[in-house]
């Protein structure tokens, strides 16, 4: 029922590399207000909020390893600290606003919303990148009116795929019907499952196929996911274990998505998604036919997820049933509420 809190302590997607120009972005991460921006010297992030008079800094202009407030031109480097009032020489000691840790990695931005001490680069999960030369990925992103645990929930029970999902990914009642392996990562799940005598996807030819599927789901709601389709028989015959290492997987439609859920305000949260083929196994036509799928298969999870946030928001504590199949989602969330004690420790 109540809303949850989240792990602080992790790595946010706060927007795409290639979006990020000469001008400041705004966005608000957990309900911090955030301005982003470009320096000579990488990426920064600040409190959106000038210390002088609290306009938005997000209106401001970068220049060189600056941002200049653009109301009466207060300037801050990328610590946050103010370096310079136009018209006075005496900087006050405490003129300093909140930095925040932030990082451009997998043509993705990533900010640190916890302790800056705590800021690990080597926790950021190892999505695929919009530039990474093996896979041919188009991207998207999509506003959702609910709470980022909503999303997260739906992205660790893939049994919702039979019914949500009938028409966009030509999901079976399999999906429903059977559950995945579901494996506890010191920062996440991971989830791994064969389906066998799946439909192809479209343009892959007729006939049915064994389906091998895994993907890790990480704090703070980061989905990464291969998928592969064998001749049928397959997963018999590797004994319902994992075919070969992802890079040296042989068989067709071998895609990759990488995929974000960033929680905006309470109940608001920001979808960051891309998808493609193997670059041995498609080129962008068939990344765009994919991208089609998954812009509809998306808008059908939140229909369903925004009307879900309405009725759980006339009655926030009625509880839930679960079923087997909210292993992951239990385990995950756990995960979560577990960091979150430990944070306010």
């Amino acid at each position: 029922g109540k809303s949850m809190t989240y792990a602080r302590n992790a790595w946010y997607v706060a927007g795409w590399s290639c979006d990020l120009g000469e001008t400041p972005f705004a966005i608000s991460i957990l309900g911090d207000p955030l301005v982003i921006f470009r320096t000579t010297s990488g990426v920064a992030a600040l409190e959106d909020r000038c210390i002088h008079r609290l306009a938005p800094l997000s209106r401001g202009r970068c220049e060189g390893d600056h941002l200049r407030c653009m109301y009466h031109g207060l300037l801050f480097d990328r610590q946050g600290k103010v370096v310079e009032i136009p018209g006075q020489k005496m900087i006050p000691p405490n003129a300093q606003i909140r930095a925040y840790p932030v990082a451009d990695r997998h043509d993705w931005l990533w900010v640190w919303m916890g302790d800056p001490a705590k800021a690990d680069e080597s926790l950021i999960p190892q999505a695929v990148g919009l530039s990474d030369p093996d896979w041919v990925l188009g991207h998207g992103q999509m506003d959702y009116a609910a709470e980022a645990r909503l999303i997260c929930d739906n992205l660790c029970d893939f049994s919702h795929l039979s019914y949500v999902h009938a028409n966009s990914f030509g999901a079976t009642e399999d999906w429903a019907k059977s559950r995945p392996k579901v494996i506890p990562l010191e920062r996440g799940v991971r989830f791994e499952r064969w389906m066998e005598g799946q439909p192809r996807m479209a343009g892959r030819g007729e006939g049915l196929a064994d389906v091998w599927q895994w993907y890790d789901f990480m704090v703070p709601g980061v989905l990464l996911m291969s998928s592969v389709a064998l001749p049928e028989g397959s997963a018999a015959k590797h004994g319902y274990k994992a075919p070969a290492p992802d890079r040296a997987l042989e068989g067709e439609g071998i895609t990759f998505t990488s995929q974000a859920v960033t929680p905006l305000t309470d109940k608001t949260a920001r979808y960051f998604f891309s998808w493609g083929p193997r670059k041995d196994q498609g080129d962008a036509r068939l990344r765009d036919i994919l991208m089609g799928v998954a812009d509809t298969a998306f808008t059908e999870d939140r229909l369903m997820i925004e009307a879900q946030q309405q009725v759980i928001d006339r009655d926030p504590y009625h509880p839930i049933m679960p079923t087997s199949a909210d292993k992951g989602v239990t385990l995950y969330n756990r995960l979560v509420e577990k960091m979150v004690r430990e944070e306010a420790a």
